[in-house]
This record gives structure tokens, C-alpha cells and sequence, in this order.
């Protein structure tokens, strides 16, 4: 990359979570830094602080962020996860800009943004994730028509991990937003035939003899197992994570079936519990999500400190956490993406 900004870019997280936005910026060829993170969730800045540093991650209500509060941080950068249960296909209930949870997104655009435009303090850059759906909403018009008046220009992509060989299918919607024009052609993109094997993201200590340290409650196998998108170790995909997962059973994520031996079509329920099948854990979900980096990415692994959990975060919720973060993986290519345009521009 020829990178010739003056000196190190400075960002903001919005909604930081655990992180991932964080984490996908130090991974990138970009010298940047996250100078501050906001986000309500007690149990997601404790675990930031446990990553990153405890003077990061910042509680703030962001729908009360002014001028005053951002100006001085001198943001080249703001990297923005808003809450997605607004937009969701999941949620029947969704209403878009109408929901009270999209009242802080719509506040930094609609009028923390231009104020800070009008002092000149304003971010150079803006990345936005969301949800698939959002693509469709009120929200998203508001969004380009404020960015263009203030002289932005953008891009939007609908991308999933398994286009970067991740075998996770999460569509996502993604903006990228900087002073001038922006071109797309996924380098970084791979055809889906080439996707990795889930296998290479387990955890090695659990094999079909103690698979029970995630197994399936038997209740929930006699009253839902039907339901269940069961995947195996050698599968090339797996259902969107969502927060709701070991909660939940339909459309919360995959369930991964040990004994390969067994076919699930050739089944009924009642023997379900030969095919032992379990629940993704934590770290399986971090690896698919690129918190931890897997072994064959050596450049990032021989850098990078292990992803750590306070001790007093409990399992449920860390499946909460990991469902409400991004995949780090594909924010890293936006933002090499981004800056490579803006270093060519």
C-alpha cells in the first residue's frame, strides 16, 4: 500500500462491542489507532478493556454526544456498528428509523456530523456496518442523502465472510464514505468453491468422545432438533451467529454434528442423539469470526495476543457478544481498501 498520510490516522469505534472494529483496524496496513470507543454494554467494555486497554472503551449514551465531546479527539477516522435489531429479517417488529434504537445513529449523522463539518473537525473517512436488510431502509436514505450534502462520497457492498474463504455465510452491509470518488473489485474475494473447511476453526481438545462440553440439551433435541441446520467438521458453511445462539433454534447459527459416521437425512428425531451433536463454543465462534486468528495466517497469529475474557463474563454471554460483533477479517480488506484509494486518489 502507499500510504502517504502525515501522520498516524486517529479513529473512533461507535458501538465498539467487543471490539472487532478495533481489532480490524490494528490488523490493517493502515498506521492508525482507535483514540476512543463508545458503547453502553457493561459486560462488551469490560471486555474491551481487557483487550485493549481500560482507557479506551468509554460508557456513553451516543445519542448524547455532541460536538464538544468528539472536536477534540481530531477523528480521521469513525468506524460505526449501530445496532442492527431495527433492520433485522429476523425481527418481524423492525422499524427501521421509526425504532427508538436507531435514534443514536440517525443523531451522529443527522446532526453531530454536519456541526463537525461546519468547524472543520469532521472524520476524512467513515466505515458503516450493518445488517443485510439494511440496505432497504429509511435509515440508509438518510445516511447517503446527509453524506452527499456534506461532500462525501460513497461505496456499498453486501458481502459475506464466505467470499473471504470463511465458512460462515453472515451477509452484511458495509459503506465506505471518504472526500473523493471510490472504486470496488474484491482482490480479497474468493469463490465460494474455495471456502476453508469448518473444520480448521475447532477447538483440538474436543473430538466425538467429549463433545458433551457443548452438547445439546436432550429437551431441546426432542422439542426442536427438527429444526436445527446441522453442519459437519468437513462442512464448507455455516448459518449467521446471531446473540441468540445456544438460546435460540432457528436462525441463531449452526449445530455441528460429530460423528461424521452418520447421515441426518437417513434419520428420524428419536435417534437424533447418535449423531452427536453440539453447539459451536466461544472460541470456535471467535476463530470464524477472526477475533483469534487461525495458524495458517501466520503474519497476524506471530503478532497478535490471544483474544481474553474476564473471568467473571459468563458463556452466554459471550455468545451474545460474538453474535453483536463483525467479522474481522472482512472489515480489515475495507479498510486496506479504503485507504489504498485514498493514498491513489
Amino acid at each position: 500500500m502507499n500510504f502517504n498520510e502525515p501522520r498516524e490516522i486517529r479513529a473512533v469505534e461507535f458501538y465498539s462491542g467487543i471490539g472487532g472494529l478495533h481489532l480490524a483496524l490494528k490488523r490493517s496496513l493502515v498506521p492508525g489507532t482507535v483514540v476512543r470507543a463508545f458503547d453502553w454494554d457493561q459486560a462488551a467494555r469490560q471486555v474491551y478493556a481487557a483487550n485493549y486497554g481500560p482507557k479506551i472503551a468509554q460508557k456513553a449514551d451516543i445519542l448524547t454526544l455532541n460536538v464538544g465531546d468528539l472536536a477534540p479527539l481530531l477523528a480521521d477516522l469513525w468506524l460505526l456498528s449501530p445496532s442492527c435489531q431495527p433492520y433485522t429479517v429476523i425481527n418481524p417488529l423492525a422499524k427501521g428509523s421509526a425504532d427508538p434504537r436507531a435514534k443514536s445513529f440517525l443523531h451522529l449523522i443527522q446532526n453531530v456530523l454536519p456541526e463537525l463539518v461546519a468547524v472543520k473537525q469532521n472524520p476524512r473517512y467513515l466505515l458503516v456496518e450493518n445488517v443485510g436488510g439494511f440496505e432497504n431502509s429509511h435509515t440508509r436514505q438518510i445516511l447517503l442523502s446527509t453524506l452527499k450534502s456534506l461532500g462525501y462520497t460513497t461505496i456499498e457492498l453486501l458481502l459475506t465472510p464466505l467470499q473471504f474463504r470463511i465458512p460462515n455465510s453472515r451477509l452484511r452491509y458495509y459503506l465506505l464514505a471518504k472526500a473523493k470518488p471510490l472504486s470496488f473489485s474484491c482482490s480479497q474475494c474468493s469463490d465460494v468453491n474455495s471456502v476453508d473447511e469448518l473444520s480448521r476453526y475447532l477447538d483440538a481438545e474436543v473430538s466425538a468422545v467429549n463433545s458433551h462440553l457443548h452438547a445439546v440439551p436432550d429437551r431441546v433435541l426432542r422439542k426442536w432438533g427438527r429444526l436445527f441446520d446441522i453442519v459437519l467438521p468437513s462442512s464448507r458453511r455455516s448459518c449467521c451467529f446471531t446473540r441468540g445462539y445456544t438460546q435460540l433454534v432457528e436462525r441463531a447459527g449452526s449445530i455441528l454434528q460429530m460423528n461424521q459416521a452418520l447421515d441426518v437425512r437417513l434419520y428420524a428425531e428419536r435417534i437424533l442423539d447418535h449423531l452427536q451433536l453440539r453447539y459451536f463454543s466461544p472460541s470456535e465462534l471467535l476463530r470464524l469470526f477472526y477475533f483469534d486468528a487461525s495458524s495458517e495466517d501466520s503474519h497476524i497469529s506471530c503478532l497478535q495476543q490471544p483474544f481474553l475474557w474476564p473471568g467473571d463474563i459468563s458463556t452466554k454471554t459471550k455468545y451474545r457478544l460474538i453474535g453483536n460483533s463483525v467479522n474481522v477479517k472482512v472489515v480489515t480488506a475495507l479498510i486496506d481498501f479504503l485507504f489504498e484509494e485514498a493514498s491513489s486518489a
